[in-house]
This record gives structure tokens, sequence and C-alpha cells, in this order.
């Protein structure tokens, strides 16, 4: 077993509820493994011109990323440490850049605000591209995910779609893709769902935890690794709901940056680095299509 898988199955849904109370406290640089796909610069950064991009004058890609959100972003167990699938692609793409990869925690409802606000370079956050968000920031399509129903073992209530949450009581995380899903699902609901919101997700699986639900609503690969943390409290249910694009986000204009991390993301597609990553954290079925 890798030291890599260790570290997921020793981050609990607990520690992310720990973490996440200090949205402001903001992440350490995460020092990169010898023997990660990430570690060692790409031949990519030999050809990728950077001089016009302004972001990456200083030599760093700044990430804004809410770090509760595994296995694509979440502190190792009792540390300030970023680890994740998104925190391993940044650190790959920077890489591909011939940049350092440096992380600041924010919280999910701010996020894109403090992108706008300049706080760093881009956001990579588990992030659905959707028409919405598009209106007023730009998007680099990294990776597909669909939504995940998480339900007690036994699945007692018998839930195999997002129909079957009419009358349910459902925990799910502020400004989340899903919320809105759920919000629209009470449209064709004759006993709506009733819709409890937390500012974070592993506070909504402790909700179901606790018996405060009946289901969480989040992204699929999420919704699988909080079934597995859960010492067999909880299952996830098989369908994932409408996949959609996870997109890098950028600020209006930062069209360099864009162009840049665009012909980035090729080349570590390229050179397998992007297929390692995802064969890292069993993730491979989530590739961009």
């Amino acid at each position: 077993m890798s030291d890599r898988t260790w570290r997921r199955l020793l981050a609990l849904p607990i520690i992310f509820v720990i973490a996440t109370l200090a949205f402001a406290a903001a992440c350490g640089d995460d020092d990169d493994d010898d023997d990660s796909p990430t570690a060692t610069p790409t031949q990519a950064a030999d050809t990728i011109d950077i001089s016009g991009v302004p972001e990456l004058a200083d030599g760093v890609l700044t990430v804004g990323s809410d770090i509760a959100y595994a296995p694509f972003e979440f502190f190792e167990e009792g540390t300030e440490t970023a680890d994740g699938l998104d925190i391993d692609m940044a650190k790959a793409l920077a890489a591909a850049l011939g940049v350092d990869a440096e992380f600041t925690n924010t919280g999910w409802d701010g996020i894109i605000p403090a992108l706008q606000s300049e706080d760093f370079d881009a956001l990579m956050s588990a992030m659905t591209i959707t028409d919405e968000r598009s209106d007023v920031i730009d998007f680099v399509a990294y990776i597909t995910v669909g939504t995940g129903i998480v339900v007690p073992s036994g699945n007692p209530d018998g839930i195999t779609g997002l129909a079957d949450l009419c009358g349910k009581t459902v925990a799910v995380q502020v400004g989340t893709i899903q919320l809105d899903m759920l919000e629209t699902q009470n449209d064709d609901c004759t006993d709506d769902v009733t819709i409890i919101i937390f500012d974070t997700n592993p506070l909504a699986v402790e909700d179901l935890r606790t018996g405060g639900s009946d289901a969480n609503f989040s992204d699929f690969p999420v919704a699988a690794e909080d079934a597995a943390q859960s010492d067999g409290d909880l299952e996830v249910v098989d369908t994932q709901i409408a996949p959609e694009p996870y997109g890098i986000g950028l600020r209006q204009g930062s069209t360099e940056l864009k162009a840049a991390l665009q012909e980035a993301l090729d080349a570590i597609i390229d050179d397998g680095t992007y297929a390692s990553i995802l064969a890292d954290w069993d993730l491979e079925g989530i590739a961009l299509e």
C-alpha cells in the first residue's frame, strides 16, 4: 500500500470538520514527494513560453482551494499540508510551466469573489463548470465528474436517484451545483426535498451519520470517499448523476494565463503525468473526455 493510500485512509471526515472551522487560515506550502508523478518538472517546462503571463512573473502559480473536499483537496492528518487530486494536478501544471505552486485555503462560498479580488491567480477546487459561473469567470476544463448520493448503509429508504429524494431530508454544502439540483428537483416533487445547508461537505456528511438527514448529495468521487471512510456507516448509491466538466477558474481577461494553463494541461496529458495522477487516486474514470 502506497504512502498516499495511507494518507487517504487516515483523512477521516472529522479531520475535515476540525480543519475547516477556520477558513481564513492559509495553507502552508506543500513539499513535493520524491516518488510523486508531479515532483519533477516535465519536459514541457522547457517549451512553454510564460514570458507574457503577468501572473507567473514571480515564478509562482497561486491556487485558491476550499481544502475540505477529499479526495480532491484536504489537509493531511494533524498538519497544514494540502493533499488531493486537485493539489497534485495543480503541482503538475505548475511544473509544466516551470514555476512553483502555492495553495490558499479559501471558503467555498467566497472563492469566486476571492479570485476576482486577486487573492490568488487561479482557483482549483472541484468546481463544476456552469453557465452561471462562466458568466463571471473563465475556465480550463480538466476532468469530468458527476454527482453522488450518500445514504446510511443498507439504503433503508431505497434511494436510487434524484427523484427518490423527494420527501426526504438531504444535507448539502452551500453554493454547490448539488444545492441547485435539489432546488430544481423540488419543482417536480409532490413532497419537497427538505434541504439542510452546511458551510462544508464534511459537516453535511456528519449530519447524515448522526441521523439529522436521510442522504448527502455531493460530487461522486467525494461521495464514494465519504462512504469509504465511514467505518461501514454509509454507502454511496451506484448511479452517477449528470457528469459535467470541472474547471480551473480564472479571472476574465486572463487570456495569457488561460492559454498557458491549457498548453500545460495538454503537455501533462501527452507525457502521461495526467493519467498517473488519476490512477494514483483511483479515479481514472473521471478523465476529461
